[in-house]
């Protein structure tokens, strides 16, 4: 034996073993039970794979059917189900929160397995300015590795069970979210951290949760988030408001190249424009005035228009944070918006062949 060798203690290595499975089962499902007791209902999680899961269902076979696309607002506020007992078809949910819909919009308009029908929700901030929160999930379509794949296929037969299995209950996750006593001489520009806002199925059909509604205090946590960081447009300086002038800009003519490329193949294109209100009412107009966003956007493009303000059906509903509806309200307004696109569309269509 070398005198660098070590032997190890004989140890009852399955006892340690069995210790720690206890105690991780024990933690775990604390845990878990903590998470339930706060409201937290079954689940499954917004993640990037899902969404692959759902762009790759037009390249499967069901590109004729109606794509979803936008920000929170069409993903919280069209219910799939009231969509399909309307029309009779089941969309494609590919909206994505906090996100512009322009590259999924546009990677549609050059995909020829396509051949449906195409909403586009547009929530000012984000559409006339190209944020994308969410690009990762974006990206990942066409680059999916096999080990991505295949951990969303072990993940997703877990999710609707265990409630501390999403992002908002990461123990680091609830640890950054603390009130932390920042040291004096430090300057901490703090990002507030947006919490669970909703419930997903299998097939993303998002709907608000009720605790945003029930809750006061979450409720007031959520309309705090979105005011944080809020400078009104007169107190920005030159250098700004120039940046996001020809930021307006390069994003509708982005919509109107690939809105032509769509339109060229016979799919129609509806740019719709959700409801709002409380800060957003105010905040929305002041950056993203709408005859210098919406309206130019609706002209450029030639496509189908439906802004909530223009249709007494769409208008009325009760947005507990100021940006999406209640899951009964967003059933009721589902309904209404399904009905008031085919009504429009159809008149739209008549006067384009006159």
């Amino acid at each position: 034996m070398s005198k660098f060798d070590r032997p190890l203690p004989k140890r009852q290595l399955r006892n340690t073993v069995i210790v720690a499975f206890v105690i991780c089962v024990t933690l775990m499902t604390g845990w878990e039970l903590y998470w339930r007791d706060f409201g937290v209902p079954a689940s499954y999680r917004n993640s990037e794979g899902l969404w692959t899961i759902q762009r790759r269902r037009i390249d499967n076979g069901e590109g004729d059917k109606t794509v979803l696309t936008g920000s929170s607002r069409v993903f919280f506020n069209t219910q799939l189900d009231v969509w399909e007992a309307e029309s009779g078809q089941r969309p494609i949910q590919l909206a994505l929160e906090g996100t512009s819909p322009l590259r999924i919009m546009e990677g549609l308009a050059d995909d020829d397995d396509f051949t449906g029908t195409l909403l586009v929700g547009v929530a000012p901030m984000l559409f006339f300015s190209g944020f994308e929160y969410r690009q990762a999930v974006v990206d990942r379509y066409g680059k999916e590795t096999p080990t991505q794949w295949l951990g969303q296929q072990i993940s997703m037969p877990f999710e609707p069970y265990l409630r501390f299995y999403f992002p908002d209950y990461a123990l680091f996750q609830i640890l950054h979210r603390q009130d932390w006593t920042v040291r004096e001489g430090w300057n901490s520009n703090i990002v507030l951290d947006v919490r669970k806002l909703a419930n997903y199925r299998k097939d993303r059909n998002a709907r608000l949760w009720s605790k945003v509604a029930d809750n006061e205090d979450y409720r007031n946590e959520a309309r705090m988030i979105w005011e944080s960081g809020f400078v009104p447009m007169d107190e920005r300086d030159d250098a700004f408001k120039t940046m996001a002038l020809e930021g307006r800009a390069t994003q509708i003519e982005r919509a109107v190249t690939a809105t032509k490329k769509l339109h060229e193949r016979g799919i129609d294109v509806i740019f719709v424009r959700n409801p709002a209100e409380g800060h957003y009412a105010m905040s929305e107009p002041m950056f993203n005035p709408r005859a210098e966003t919406w309206d130019v956007l609706i002209e450029k493009t030639g496509a189908l228009g439906i802004h909530w303000l223009d249709h007494e059906e769409l208008q009325g509903f009760y947005l507990p944070e100021w940006s999406h509806m209640t899951g009964s309200e967003a059933d009721r307004y589902t309904k209404a918006l399904y009905h008031v696109i085919q009504r429009e569309l159809a008149a739209h269509k008549n006067m384009q062949s006159e």
